[in-house]
């Protein structure tokens, strides 16, 4: 996942450079129907978060070449576009055709009547589609709402651990393979190097949901515990109170100030070689390792993160992640559900994830597999083949923008020191009990 401020800094050269590398990509994709050429010359209306615009560009140019149909993309920051969708078919604008959606705002959107169910779509053109190559726990968090399907992924996001290998050589340390293991490498590197200027990690920990609810989620997962058990909310169990624990003990050693510690902050500090770990989507490898926006080049590594209490299997949390859906606005399904089936396809994946910048995770078992993304970016792809083979999902039930919403208000309260972390979490639960009543 791009920070939402990235592509503003890359250059015209950079993107032109992506997009011919990738020319006559997908085009073993596109049905029968599009290389008829039944749609050319029509148009679609698309949304797209802010960090997916170099993504946008390629697919409006490959599209284009392919089918002869022009994508009209508007670029919406990534905390909107729930909102944004939601409002063009409430308002009757229905501007859009085909919406890119954060996958906990399924249930939402699904219960707002703002995208279509495709179910019998996928059913029907399985063979092409392939859902069993989806990556499992991406596919049904993703898509899936009360048995039926409404979208299909394109960008499969969870954090993994990078780390500056330079730092850790300094004072004798490896990658953590525990929570504990992280808090005494990230003390003792904070202690003998902040005068410096260098810390053992900068936190995120800024209050929107995809950042603090992240890194409490990643120790969620690595504790071993869940959101929701059958349903209910989970927060108070042993694993969720020993998560937002290791939140408060890890922060007074990370770059100040936690609590501002947004994709801005966190970046520039570990590209420059500031901290020593970082907690992040597999695509900052790309950047790591370039030297037009890295002073770490070769100075880097990735792991799996770390594990903690009775756990000893490492879990990826699925932090952000996006997907494509229908319109129920769209006076053009067809054509957006043909998109829809080539944007998400193994070949059009495998292009965006070896496109510098396109901001564009694994989805499927094959972009993991595939050769150019192996060559493409090496560490990161072990990283990312061992992380998303057993997933913690966030919720994606209809309530879920405000269960996101009431949980980021205490986690920040408690990584501010201003409440205890299971007093918080209390809170939280109470909250999450009332909107699920």
């Amino acid at each position: 996942m791009t920070t939402p401020n990235e592509t503003i800094g890359i250059s015209r050269r950079s993107l032109l450079a992506a997009a011919a590398a990738v020319a006559g990509a997908g085009a073993l994709q596109l049905s029968p129907l599009l290389r008829s050429g039944a749609f050319a010359g029509q148009s679609l209306n698309l949304t797209i978060i802010q960090p997916h615009a170099i993504a946008g560009e390629v697919l409006k140019k490959l599209f284009q070449e392919q089918a002869g149909v022009t994508l009209n993309f508007t670029v919406i920051p990534y905390d909107q576009v729930h909102a944004q969708a939601t409002l063009d078919v409430q308002s009757g604008a229905n501007r859009f055709d085909v919406h890119d959606y954060w996958y906990t705002s399924i249930g939402a959107l699904v219960d707002d009547k703002v995208v279509v169910d495709v179910t019998d779509l996928i059913e029907r053109d399985k063979d092409k589609i392939n859902p069993g190559d989806f990556i499992g726990s991406i596919y049904d968090a993703y898509t899936l709402v009360n048995g039926r399907r409404y979208g299909l992924p394109y960008d499969g996001d969870s954090h993994v651990l990078f780390y500056n290998t330079e730092i850790l050589k300094r004072h004798g340390l490896e990658a953590p393979a525990t929570w504990d293991a992280y808090y005494q490498a990230v003390k003792t590197i904070t202690e003998k190097e902040k005068g410096n200027g260098i810390y053992g990690t900068a936190l995120l920990g800024f209050k929107v949901p995809v950042i603090i609810v992240s890194s409490f989620a990643n120790r969620l997962a690595g504790f071993g515990g869940r959101f929701l058990k059958d349903g209910r909310p989970d927060l108070l169990s042993e694993e969720a109170v020993a998560a937002a624990e290791e939140l408060v003990r890890v922060a007074p050693y990370a770059l100040p100030t936690p609590s501002e510690t947004a994709f801005d902050q966190a970046l520039p500090a570990f590209l420059s070689g500031k901290v020593a770990f970082l907690e992040f989507w597999t695509d900052l490898g790309v950047r790591a390792q370039d030297p037009q926006n890295s002073k770490i080049v070769d100075k880097w590594d990735v792991s799996q993160l770390p594990v903690g209490g009775k756990n000893k299997t490492p879990t990826a949390a699925l932090d952000a992640g996006f997907g494509w859906a229908i319109s129920t606005g769209s006076t053009k399904k067809e054509l957006a559900w043909e998109f829809v089936r080539w944007a998400s396809s193994s070949q059009v994946g495998t292009t965006l994830l070896t496109t510098p910048n396109s901001g564009i995770d694994p989805i499927r078992r094959s972009n993991l597999d595939n050769p150019d993304y192996k060559a493409f970016a090496p560490r990161v792809q072990r990283a990312a083949s061992a992380a998303f083979g057993n997933a913690l999902p966030w919720p994606n039930v209809a309530q879920t923008p405000k269960l996101l919403d009431a949980l980021t208000e205490q986690l920040a309260l408690i990584l501010a020191g201003q409440v205890k972390p299971k007093a918080g979490l209390e809170a939280a639960q109470r909250a999450w009990e009332h909107l699920l009543a």
